[in-house]
């Protein structure tokens, strides 16, 4: 049934339903990103998952956010998958049944959240949540959108996109002036600062100014990323920054993200003096920001953008080691990076290191299939047939290490951490953004102590042979060790790599504050474990607390950047 909630239709079904859900994955063809799950009330939530006094103040809070909890029903992971699973489940009605009372719930079906320890749960956020689950009496899937597309919040559009995926409508006469998301976070613990790291900053959260340490001298237009796309306005010591509206590659979410800052910029009554935007010639958001007549344009680095978020999001001005790990972004001497150490302010950076460059066989393709990353960093000669990963691919194996040798390097960390997860039978294909490092992650054994050991080699930059990594992975899997105890070690290992890296990095430079943004560091068992090993080290530590890691915080690091930027040409 698709539901006219608060910003927008959502589509829900009953979370114990194995047929139900099977159905919604094929209708709107998403084959295995985990469903959220809305529930009562907190006894019923308690009933799915482990909930502490934290998680519970999340769930109970005004802006009713899904909050990424452990499962009671973790999925074993003896036999990992390779590939999305098929779901030739035939179009038919969700069966009607006589639910139980919440305090005796069905289990869940298994393709809520397929092969995921965690599961996303959320407490109803309107009258109608409340008397839909009063009158269901157990919980239910809910999700927005179908595919790429932002939420449908138009009442004809939502009957155009959604009448082939929903059997019936719940609506209502009250009229959404706003599209908005979910917001979604999950509960750190390892002495991350705030607790919390935001996934998605959206419904209840955006657009809620953040306060700004820093003056804004004039208008600020931050147009941000292409995917988890968002823009920020900033003006004074305030910055708005916008809910999120998907991959810019879809139509409908550059309409969107169009109306959206015309939106913001009358709701505040600001016009922009100033339009930052990323380094990349080819973003649409670049080239949207550059299609903005009579105003000062400001291109900001991408892993720069990272780490000024950070601190912007922390009141600081810097310098400090940023470490920025994410999927891409366009670096100044025009490759591909994403596993960088800097030292940054908020006006300007210098890259002091990096993950060693690999092949991206087939640039884009190997996002899309991280086994193309694990031949390029076992190469041709570690990659022997007794390897599953290499049995698995054998068709296409020797052509994928001879597309390496002229394919675009690439110092990512998000492709490092896909590369083991391919290694390690995890994921050798993916359906949905940053699925094979999520999954590597929710693999991972979290009580395993043992790290491999990635080597340095001092110089400008210095570099992290990531490479090392993979092949003491390589080395375990043969000897027959299990691979939640190898993708254990391959976590500590990364964080061991940052925590040494930045302490050969403040001998040069004197440093001693880390700030660390990206998208790999939405993943928390990796965010736990760098703090710790920093900390130990010495390290003032700075983590997001208020808006994502990720791409969706970008926006935010690019307009304190231009406003820095401008402050000093100001002052001169």
């Amino acid at each position: 049934m698709a539901v006219k909630g608060l910003g927008g239709h959502q589509l829900a079904v009953a979370a114990s339903s194995e047929p139900a859900v099977a159905a919604l994955r094929l209708r709107e063809q998403r084959a295995d990103e985990p469903y959220a799950v809305l529930a009562a009330d907190l006894a019923q939530a308690g009933l799915l998952c482990a909930i502490d006094g934290d998680a519970a103040g999340l769930l109970t809070s005004r802006a009713r956010p899904i909050v990424l909890l452990p499962r009671h029903d973790a999925p074993r992971h003896d036999a990992p998958r390779h590939d999305a699973p098929r779901h030739d489940a035939p179009r038919h009605d969700a069966p009607r049944h006589d639910a139980p009372r919440h305090d005796a719930p069905r289990a869940l079906a298994p393709s809520v959240a397929p092969g995921s320890r965690s599961l996303g749960v959320m407490l109803p956020g309107t009258p109608l949540h409340h008397l839909l689950l009063a009158e269901v009496a157990e919980p239910l899937v809910l999700t927005g959108g179908t595919g790429d597309e932002p939420i449908a919040y138009d009442d004809a559009d939502a009957l155009a996109r959604l009448g082939a995926v929903a059997d019936a409508f719940l609506t209502h006469d009250r009229p959404i002036h706003v599209r908005a998301d979910d917001s979604v976070v999950r509960p750190t613990a390892g002495g991350v600062a705030g607790g919390v790291v935001v996934l998605r900053r959206a419904r209840g959260y955006a657009p809620e100014p953040l306060p700004l340490r820093h003056f804004v001298p004039r208008t600020v237009l931050a147009c941000g990323a292409d995917r988890e796309s968002t823009f920020c306005l900033a003006r004074d010591r305030r910055a708005f920054v916008s809910p999120p509206f998907g991959d810019l590659d879809n139509d409908e979410a550059r309409r969107s993200y169009a109306a959206g800052i015309e939106h913001f910029l009358a709701l505040f009554d600001l016009c922009p003096e100033i339009v930052a935007h990323d380094l990349h010639p080819g973003h649409r958001s670049t080239r949207h920001a550059l299609a903005i007549p009579g105003v000062e344009h400001v291109a900001v680095q991408h892993h720069h953008a990272h780490i000024a978020s950070c601190l912007a999001d922390n009141g600081e001005r810097g310098p400090v080691i940023g470490v920025a790990f994410d999927g891409s972004g366009h670096g100044t001497d025009g490759t591909v990076w994403g596993g960088e150490f800097l030292r940054a302010d908020l006006a300007g950076f210098e890259r002091l290191g990096r993950l060693e460059p690999v092949p991206m066989p087939g640039g884009d393709a190997a996002v899309r299939e991280p086994w193309l990353m694990a031949a390029a960093y076992l190469g041709p000669g570690d990659g022997p047939p007794k390897l599953d990963v290499v049995r698995r691919n054998a068709e296409r194996w020797a052509a994928a290490l001879a597309l390496a040798a002229g394919s675009p390097l690439t110092s990512s960390a998000a492709r490092l951490l896909d590369a083991v997860a391919a290694l390690l039978g995890v994921r050798d294909r993916i359906t949905y953004a940053g699925q094979a490092a999520y999954e590597l992650e929710q693999h991972a054994d979290p009580a395993e102590t043992g790290c491999y050991r990635a080597r340095l080699t001092p110089g400008e930059p210095l570099t992290v042979h990531g490479a090392d990594l993979v092949r003491a992975a390589a080395r375990d899997l043969e000897s027959g060790r299990p691979t939640p105890v190898i993708a254990g070690r391959f976590h500590n290992g990364v964080a061991d790599a940052v925590a040494r890296a930045c302490a050969a990095l403040r001998d040069a430079t004197g440093l001693t504050a880390v700030a660390l943004s990206g998208g790999v560091f939405q993943n928390v068992l990796l965010t736990e474990r760098t703090v710790r090993r920093l900390r130990a080290a010495g390290f003032r530590v700075l983590t997001h607390r208020r808006v994502p890691p990720g791409d969706g915080g970008l926006s935010l690091g690019q307009a304190v950047v231009a406003a820095a930027r401008d402050r000093a040409r100001l002052s001169r």
